[in-house]
């Protein structure tokens, strides 16, 4: 017939029924047939196995529809400092922002809102954390990104929490999340684990102005992380700068000569002079060994011509002391002998016996008491 028309609600569907652009019902699964010649109906057909209901005529329906509201709706208020944790048919599916008005369709989805005060208690409930941080659908990790700021501190490190700018509480190891609705968080990680550094190709000059390079290793340790994350912009920027600074002072108060003999103390001033000046920021100094000292080639030529003068002066004066001492040895031998004759003819023998060793022939007069008694002569005759 002319000016009825057919509308068909599915099972899983509800029909807004509107005439003259005003709200009339809200039509339940069913066919209906309405005359409307002039055009002035209007059926918004919804899918209700997608709970949420959005329309521009949503405030209208809520205030001027009360009844209808009630019945078909669940409505879910939020106040400015409020979340909501959407549940569906059980499972975590999505978040409302503060100050969110949401209707979600009575049906075949059961729908729960959990609501949670985040005006003084940000920090996201330990339970809900990984389901936020690995959210399987897309709908819940939009809006997880959007909500949540999440963090993870390393095993052995300090997490330093801050809200607006100021350090609000120190954090475990371990995961976190916190609502970040209205407010700027940030979470700072110091490592308390002990740590290296290394202060390298340092160009000094010593106390007799010599030009070397040095090179520098330290090992430190965060203990008071809230102290050194309130005092210091860079931990290891300042500590790299106060080692910097004791070496060269250290080096440029010293002779040459002073600091190759005395390695050790080099590195005790160095690390007594920084350990006092960083035991303020909560950092403790383990450690502080200089590694190299060079020097340019022609000083290392002239310490080579030192060195060599040196051990030639020692060698000689070796040389001398043996001298002297083989003297002082003869010396004492020939006393021995003026003193005693016998002792001077068994020495005779023994060159005698030397010589003899190398001679072929030898003729003996005397018998054996002149070679014993009297002095013995040794002629050497050509071949």
């Amino acid at each position: 017939m002319f000016g009825i028309k057919r509308y068909v609600i599915a099972k899983h569907e509800r029909g807004l029924y509107l005439k003259d652009r005003s709200i009339v019902n809200i039509l339940e699964p069913g066919v209906y047939w309405i005359y409307d010649p002039l055009g002035r109906v209007k059926i918004d057909v919804f899918n209700i196995t997608e709970p949420a209901f959005t329309h521009y005529y949503e405030d209208v329906l809520i205030k001027d529809q009360t009844a209808l509201c009630e019945k078909y709706f669940q409505l879910v208020e939020l106040g400015e400092y409020e979340v909501g944790l959407v549940y569906k048919n059980g499972k975590l599916a999505s978040i409302l922002a503060p100050a969110t008005r949401q209707l979600y369709w009575k049906g075949p989805v059961d729908v729960r809102v959990e609501v949670q005060d985040i005006a003084t208690d940000f920090e996201v409930p330990r339970a809900l954390v990984r389901l936020l941080a690995y959210a399987r659908s897309s709908e819940l990790a939009d809006a997880a990104r959007a909500a949540v700021y999440t963090t993870e501190v390393a095993d052995k490190s300090v997490g330093m929490l801050f809200v607006e700018g100021a350090l609000v509480m120190t954090l475990e190891p371990g995961r976190y999340a916190f609502w970040k609705y209205d407010r700027t968080i940030k979470v700072e990680q110091v490592d308390t684990r002990l740590q290296a550094m290394e202060v390298s190709g340092q160009e000094i000059l010593t106390k007799d102005k010599v030009s070397l390079r040095a090179n520098l290793a330290a090992q430190y340790q965060i203990t008071d992380p809230v102290t050194a994350v309130k005092a210091l912009v860079d931990v290891t920027g300042t500590l790299y700068r106060e080692l910097q600074f004791a070496l060269r002072a250290s080096i440029g108060t010293r002779t040459l000569d002073t600091l190759l003999g005395d390695k050790g103390e080099l590195d005790r001033v160095v690390y007594e002079t920084v350990r006092d000046k960083v035991a303020e920021y909560g950092v403790v100094m383990k450690s502080v060994g200089v590694k190299d000292v060079i020097l340019p080639g022609d000083m290392k030529d002239i310490l080579n011509q030192v060195v060599q003068a040196e051990k030639a002066a020692q060698a000689n004066i070796i040389k001398r002391r043996e001298e002297t001492a083989a003297t002082r040895a003869l010396l004492n031998t020939a006393r021995l002998m003026e003193e005693n004759p016998v002792l001077l003819r068994l020495k005779e023998l023994e060159a005698l016996e030397k010589i003899t060793e190398k001679v072929d022939k030898l003729t003996v007069f005397g018998g054996l008491d002149g070679v014993l008694q009297d002095m013995v002569k040794i002629n050497v005759r050509p071949d």
